[in-house]
């Protein structure tokens, strides 16, 4: 395993984390106290849940954990979030100074902990001013509640007008987004990772397999069948069968990804996350599995690193599909500059 700086913090965290949203409801009990132990023995040091996943069993399970492994939580960099409903009310939903102070509580309690080490914003509410949540933050900081703030799931502008608003309040910084972001995802490379990058901001992508795309096992117009994400819903969110079959790139994303796994003598999974560890700006990348068998192949990538002409392959077959402006090369030579090579050039 592998260790980084949670962003431009002081704080060690190792460059997988596992995510817990298949915890009560996936993954039962049992197979979640069994992926838990499995990551730390591996080397792991984040964790990270939601009071949403399974309606808070998630952060019970994690809880009920660490209370029978004490000794285990100063050597655990814990995050959580807030912010989509957890009731009928309301306010029991949103980025409100009323419902955050709220479910940060109950999370607290479910997960049987005095604070915890990274707090997030789970997605941008419109309903809220910004101001509002960032000063939430600091006073949970403040309150020895969280120790640092991170948000998920904003756009470009959003997390630019955060990072810069708690610059210009004084106010505990936004350290960590976490979006999506894989081989087959990279969008956010547009805007949200120079964002990060200017700012110190350390990236947790979130379905860095595509939502198991890039594990190699879908094949071209055969409909997904048996117990598998898309075998039981081809139509599930984002990584959905229909649109992504229909796309060239996918299929060139995954002979590129097979191609270097053969190389190296690895599975796919290992070489997407592998591959994604190493992008610009990415702290630690969140793994999400429904049993130690998928968890320790993940794992296998936490000390492989590829070699240039891998990572370029992959690159190159990943490119995002864009128009000349204002991403694609006409955009980006109209903002680029360069250091003149003589006196008045």
């Amino acid at each position: 395993m592998r260790y980084r700086t949670l962003g431009a913090t002081g704080t060690v965290v190792s460059t997988l984390c596992l995510g817990t949203m298949t915890f009560g409801a996936e993954t039962d009990e049992a197979g979640s106290f069994a992926q838990l132990d499995r990551f730390v023995e591996a080397g792991g040091t984040f964790i990270d849940t939601a009071d949403v996943y399974s309606t808070g069993v998630s952060e019970d399970i994690v809880g009920r954990w660490l209370r029978t492994r004490p000794e285990l939580r100063d050597r655990l960099v814990i995050a959580t979030k807030g912010r989509f409903p957890m009731g009928p009310g309301a306010n029991d939903a949103g980025l409100s100074r009323v419902h955050l102070t709220r479910a940060l509580d109950a999370s607290l309690r479910r997960l049987g902990v005095e604070a915890v080490d990274l707090y997030q914003a789970h997605a941008w509410d419109p309903l809220t001013p910004l101001p509002e949540t960032l000063r939430f933050f600091d006073d949970a900081v403040r309150a020895g509640k969280i120790r640092y703030a991170g948000v998920s799931n904003f756009t470009g502008w959003q997390l630019q007008k955060a990072a810069l608003l708690t610059q210009h309040l004084n106010l505990t910084p936004i350290v960590t987004l976490q979006p999506q972001y894989n081989l087959l995802a990279r969008e956010i490379e547009f805007e949200l990772v120079p964002v990060c990058e200017n700012e110190g901001i350390g990236i947790l992508p979130w379905s860095p397999l595509g939502g198991g795309w890039l594990t190699g096992k879908y094949q071209r117009d055969s409909l997904p069948t048996g117990a598998t994400r898309l075998g039981e819903n081809p139509q599930r969110g984002v990584e959905a069968y229909a649109g992504r079959n229909a796309e060239e790139r996918t299929w060139r994303v995954l002979d590129a990804v097979g191609q270097v796994a053969g190389e190296r003598g690895v599975s796919m999974s290992a070489v997407s996350l592998a591959w994604l560890a190493a992008r610009p700006a990415v702290t630690s990348v969140i793994l999400g599995a429904r049993t130690t068998e998928q968890l320790d192949d993940n794992l296998t990538a936490a000390d492989l690193v590829l070699d240039a002409a891998q990572m370029r392959l992959l690159d190159e077959a990943s490119a995002p599909l864009v128009g000349d402006y204002p991403y694609g090369v006409a955009g980006v030579q109209q903002r680029a500059r360069n250091l003149p090579t003589t006196p008045g050039q």
